[in-house]
């Protein structure tokens, strides 16, 4: 490059296609680097669900009782390469994320500009949700990074016809689908862009388009071969997450669930992204630039207002949209960078503000002194003292000499397997319902007609008077009480049973003990 070029260059700022692209590598980079930081020295402990996936990947599979492989596998790799440490099952998120934001700034930067390109990227590094899952591994993160290539794959497909572009798409898609199967929500977004966007139509109705979908076929064929083998398991556990038995249609958990899009995503963005998606439709008109607008806005609707239905309905998890955010970010970029020059006020004042609320929540995570000074100890009350608690339980399993340690809330029993692993007794899961309602209980029932002594260490003091139904004798034992920093204990109840012979959970059984508890 020459010295005329270079000025020009710096002249253009992230007009220029170099200078974005360095720029964009710098900050990813830089915030990589601070995330894995972060893990090396973070002294809290792996949330239940994060220890429920470490299991998983101690036996690999197609599949497991919630979720399909894709994090177990990935958990498997690198814990393979770097031990078993707490850092090494979470080593992937950080990662994972830089592959995102990389692929959301290269598919903005095609579409609208280097510009919008960096500041995609950007913001999504910064978006106060990945704050968070960047430093634990949780499904959406692996997800994200499938679901993001396969949306520049698709991008550069509908730009010209491309084999290797056709078999990223597909391959990218099985990623996502076997890492959540939120992945749906990318199909139904693929089948908007058919039909509202011609070069995505002409790209997909193709041989390459086919070539896709047979890659995307191939990919997924053994979760859907595992399932049909375990009577699909994750669609009871999904149709039980929807909890449409309950208490049905409340206003209060759809507006919970909005308000919570502004803490996931950002209240400027996720306002922004709303903006952006009414201009897209606005301007649907065909043979209009903006066309591509509504192509990703079919990425965005769906997630968002299926998930705000099923909170209306019954309930819903804040994540429950992050899917949407892949293709919300390149819009929110477009908007926040496209003409008036005022929008540049809100993109940098919500870059500013996602990127104090980070900090802040990296000092709390890697300094608990910090987060009781601050009083947000019950915040991560979760991650604190596993390794305390299960050398407390096995204190108590050496003193009483039991064989078996039942537990009454999966949470205890997946960080006592993971903290524990010296305990000298058999852990089981006792089991509130008639059925398995959750991994721990399928894989680890408490055996029906153990006759004790059981340890049984309860979390959960409104199920005692089950318990006590389900065994001959059931007698107090103590209690465990860990102290988690910031005046918030972890409080169990002991107890040694005998003659375990569970009742059948009838609606008499239940009135019964519904009515003991009232007393």
């Amino acid at each position: 490059m020459t010295a005329r070029t270079d000025i020009a260059a710096t002249a253009a700022g992230l007009d220029h296609p170099r200078t974005a692209f360095n720029a964009a590598l710098a900050l990813l980079a830089g915030f990589t680097a601070l995330r894995l930081f972060v893990l090396m020295i973070d002294p809290n402990s792996l949330y239940a669900d994060e220890t429920q996936y470490w299991l998983w990947s101690q036996s690999l599979d197609w599949g497991y009782f919630s979720k399909p492989p894709m994090i177990a596998w990935v958990i498997a790799a690198t814990t393979a390469l770097f031990g078993d440490a707490d850092w090494a099952v979470r080593l992937a998120a950080p990662i994972l994320h830089l592959v995102s934001a990389s692929f959301l700034g290269l598919a903005a930067a095609r579409l609208f500009g280097p510009r919008a390109g960096f500041w995609a990227a950007a913001l999504w590094m910064l978006m106060p949700a990945v704050w968070l899952s960047s430093i634990i591994i949780a499904t959406d993160a692996v997800m994200m990074a499938g679901w993001s290539l396969g949306l520049y794959a698709l991008i550069r497909l509908r730009e010209r016809p491309h084999w290797g572009w056709a078999i990223a798409l597909g391959a990218a898609a099985g990623w996502a689908f076997l890492s959540k199967y939120a992945t749906v929500y990318f199909l139904i977004g693929t089948g908007i862009a058919i039909l509202v966007d011609k070069p995505a139509r002409r790209a997909l109705l193709s041989l390459q388009g086919a070539a896709a979908l047979s890659v995307f076929g191939a990919i997924i064929s053994g979760n859907l071969l595992w399932n049909a083998a375990n009577e699909f398991a994750t669609v009871s556990h999904t149709a039980a997450n929807a909890n449409w038995q309950g208490s049905l249609f409340n206003l209060e958990e759809l507006l919970q669930f909005i308000g919570d899009q502004f803490g996931v995503f950002g209240p400027i963005t996720f306002a922004t992204l709303i903006a952006a998606v009414v201009i897209a439709i606005r301007r649907s008109r065909p043979g209009q630039e903006e066309r591509p607008l509504l192509m990703l806005a079919g990425f965005v609707v769906p997630a968002l207002v299926i998930v705000a239905g099923q909170a209306f309905i019954s309930r819903a998890h804040a994540n429950w949209a992050a899917s949407a955010y892949g293709a919300g970010t390149l819009l929110t970029a477009w908007l926040l960078t496209h003409r008036a020059d005022w929008r540049r006020f809100l993109l940098y004042g919500s870059v500013g503000l996602h990127f104090l609320l980070g900090a802040a929540f990296l000092s709390f995570a890697a300094s608990p002194q910090l987060t009781d000074a601050a009083g947000r100890a019950n915040d991560f009350k979760r991650i604190r003292e596993w390794p305390a608690t299960a050398e407390a339980i096995e204190t108590v399993v050496r003193e009483t000499g039991v064989d078996i340690v039942a537990f009454d809330n999966r949470n205890d029993f997946h960080q006592t397997q993971r903290y524990g692993p010296d305990i000298p007794a058999q852990l089981y899961m006792w089991l509130r319902q008639n059925s398995a309602h959750n991994f721990a209980e399928a894989a680890w029932p408490l055996p029906v007609g153990v006759e004790g002594p059981v340890l049984i260490v309860s979390e959960r003091p409104r199920e005692v008077p089950v318990m006590r139904a389900d065994f001959a004798v059931m007698e107090p034992a103590g209690e465990i009480v860990i102290d988690l920093g910031g005046g918030i204990e972890r409080r169990y109840q002991l107890f040694l049973a005998e003659g375990y012979r569970p009742v059948e959970r009838t609606p008499a059984f239940e009135a019964e003990i519904a009515e003991t508890a009232s007393r």
